[in-house]
């Protein structure tokens, strides 16, 4: 089963072979894509090990979204031993983000 990522944007989107879903996480990002992705995975009557492949669309986009899923699938793809690609189709051993634009770091606040 090849499953799509992309948390560049507010609206998650997880594809799983031809089955897609969405879901605004808003804060909670970090918190619940790994249940979400496994929930998804439960429908379809999947486990992780029946992952084959994955695809990331690694930006550019939300700077805290493309590094959470960027986590998230560098770690699954290690942990499972499948390929990784971005959304260009490009393979990897790792994901960076394509953040599109230098980060806008503010003065600290002290």
């Amino acid at each position: 089963m090849k499953l799509y990522l992309d948390t560049s944007t507010p609206e998650t989107i997880l594809k799983l072979d031809n089955h897609e879903y969405r879901y605004t996480f808003k804060n909670d990002l970090a918190e619940k894509l790994l249940q979400f992705i496994k929930d998804k995975l439960d429908e379809n009557q999947q486990t992780w090990q029946d992952l084959t492949e994955i695809t990331f669309m690694s930006g550019p986009g939300s700077f805290t979204g493309l590094r959470i899923g960027a986590t998230v699938v560098n770690t699954l793809s290690s942990e499972l031993s499948i390929p990784l690609y971005d959304h260009h189709g490009k393979k990897h051993q790792i994901i960076l983000p394509e953040y599109g634009r230098s980060a806008n770091i503010g003065k600290p606040v002290k």
